[in-house]
């Protein structure tokens, strides 16, 4: 399952290529799903009822994976490992990073300063294949 980062759903509602053609591609295929944190940070950065129904239209054909206990599990031991190295990526990338990792996903994100770091999590190439 590709797991969606905020970064390429907001480059997918501004259509900018060519993540946005990659994100248009698993939406057809019905592989792409996000994360509730993702959710909330697009949700929370909308601005204006247009905005916000664009994104509401987004998320309706995804899959959103929730944070339970076993994805906090992971995403705390991803926080501890980055802390303990000195690299801490934030709170909400850990708790992202924990969902996929837990969820067996691969992530689709431009911020591969972060994620690249984070030790088992997957990550997908942005182009379209």
């Amino acid at each position: 399952m590709i797991v969606a980062d905020t970064d390429v759903l907001i480059d997918f509602l501004r259509d900018r290529a060519p993540v946005a053609d990659r994100v248009a591609l698993e939406l057809e295929q019905g592989q792409l799903a996000t994360t509730v944190i993702n959710r909330f940070e697009l949700l929370a950065g909308a601005r204006g009822e247009r905005q916000r129904e664009r994104v509401l239209a987004l998320l309706e054909g995804l899959v959103t994976l929730p944070l339970d206990a076993d994805a906090a599990d992971q995403a705390a031991e991803v926080r501890r490992r980055l802390e303990a190295d000195g690299e801490p990526i934030g709170m909400a990338d850990s708790l992202v990073a924990g969902i996929v990792i837990q969820r067996r996903g691969i992530l689709l994100t431009r911020n591969r300063r972060h994620f690249d770091r984070v030790a088992g999590l997957a990550l997908s190439p942005l182009a379209a294949s």
